[in-house]
């Protein structure tokens, strides 16, 4: 076993076994013992980090204290953590599989990037991936739930998954490995362990070569979503539009893409969009009322609009705060960068063409100005035509999509719009041979 360990690390190129330096995850279980083990035989430079969550009272200091002596038997470096998890859980409003796997990650990356290490090594082994595969079969997870776990990931590297639990209990008793064991890994309340303990024996009463032709499929599941994300991430590249802040997607483009609901779950999923949102944005691409339409994962928000959809984050949607600017201000930063200025001396004036530099007659002004976005019934006088137009009337003309409407910033004097902030300033405030003083207003 040692030489296929070796090897497996050699083929999926883990790491350098000459220059990295390797974080072993290790709870004191059959699987992370032998880990260690094959580690120390075969010459590798790596510590050890435990992690105590304290929810199994004096068995979880037991497995602490195991290690701890392992460690110092052996000289091995050793980082030991514990953890409130039930705290985290509270804090957090999660399930305390979860709180506990986000703790162990977090101190894990930490660790490694303090100290320098290359990779973090987990004990996960062929079973393991079997029992993912089904736990993301269950939850619905798309191709991406359905290879199994990866032999390397990002910095996490995971040495045993081309053995299972079987060979690893059988190298332990013959190398006489110490380990200690979990009491929690035959309780059922948790998802893994019933998978584990009932469903796959019963599996394997039905086909007892179940794991072997299961190994083999989750191999080409990995390889066939190889090809298939090649063909999305081109896709994404055609037909994702970002701009600034937002992103956006032709509905035209995307409609022609075949079969349509996978490429938008592959798409739209990244951003935390699920089955039921994606089922329904997806009913709106054929029906052009739903257009303003709102969709909402947990971090961003999609719009449905009469030819794009966009995409923005919910902490960046607009707000409904107003901000003030008095006569005496000369910048301001929020919620825009502004420069004010006030001019008396009129005769080296030259009224600006750019969008960016709007000009006021100051005397027509009541100050406190105030900026803030539209709102239903607005009207306004646009600069060159004599008599007020509805706002939404004016941003139809110059193609306001939905988001452009609810992220434009009206300067306002008094119940009057001046200013539709870098488009138009308001005929009724322009500057006429009557004009004395200038206010001028340029966007940094």
């Amino acid at each position: 076993m040692l030489k296929e360990f070796q090897q497996h690390i050699k083929d999926q190129n883990l790491f350098n076994p000459e220059q990295d330096k390797i974080l072993l995850a290790v709870s004191g279980g059959v699987d992370s013992m032998v880990m260690t083990d094959l580690f120390v035989k075969s010459g590798y430079k790596f510590s050890m980090a435990h992690c105590n969550f304290h929810l199994r009272g004096e068995e979880s200091n037991r497995d602490e204290t195991f290690v701890r002596e392992y460690a110092e038997k052996n000289n091995i470096e050793l980082f030991v953590q514990d953890f409130d998890t039930y705290s985290y859980m509270d804090k957090e409003k999660k399930s305390l599989e979860m709180s506990a796997r986000e703790l162990r990650y977090d101190w894990f990356k930490r660790i490694a990037e303090e100290n320098g290490f290359n990779y973090l090594a987990t004990a996960h082994h062929a079973d393991d991936s079997i029992e993912t595969f089904l736990i993301n079969l269950l939850r619905g997870t798309g191709i991406a739930g359905l290879h199994g776990i990866l032999p390397k990931s990002g910095y996490i590297i995971r040495p045993l998954l081309f053995v299972g639990r079987k060979k690893i209990t059988e190298y332990s008793q013959r190398n006489n490995i110490a380990f200690v064991e979990d009491s929690t890994n035959k309780d059922t309340k948790f998802t893994r362990n019933k998978i584990r303990n009932e469903i796959v024996p019963l599996l394997k009463d039905i086909s007892p070569n179940f794991d072997v032709v299961l190994k083999k499929d989750i191999e080409r599941l990995r390889e066939t979503e190889q090809v298939f994300r090649s063909v999305v991430d081109k896709t994404k590249k055609e037909i994702l539009k970002k701009k600034g802040d937002r992103v956006e997607i032709s509905i035209e483009e995307l409609k022609k893409l075949n079969p349509l609901h996978i490429f938008v779950y592959e798409i739209l999923s990244e951003y935390g969009f699920n089955e039921s949102n994606i089922n329904a944005i997806c009913d709106s691409l054929e029906d052009n009322s739903t257009s303003g339409k709102m969709f909402y994962s947990d971090t961003y928000r999609l719009l449905r609009d009469r030819k794009y959809l966009f995409i923005t984050k919910r902490e960046d949607e607009s707000a409904s705060e107003n901000y003030t600017i008095e006569n005496y201000n000369t910048k301001i930063d929020r919620p825009i960068s502004l420069h004010l200025e006030t001019l008396r001396d009129l005769r080296f004036i030259r009224i600006p063409k750019e969008k960016s530099v709007a000009m006021f007659d100051y005397d027509l002004l009541k100050f406190p100005l105030e900026l803030r976005h539209w709102k239903p019934g607005d009207v306004f006088s646009p600069f060159g035509l004599h008599g007020k137009q509805k706002l939404s009337d004016f941003f139809t003309n110059q193609k306001y999509s939905i988001i452009d409407k609810e992220r434009q910033w009206l300067l306002c004097s008094g119940d009057d719009i001046i200013w539709v902030v870098g488009e138009r300033i308001s005929d009724k405030y322009k500057i006429t041979n009557k004009t004395k003083t200038i206010y001028k207003v340029e966007i940094d």
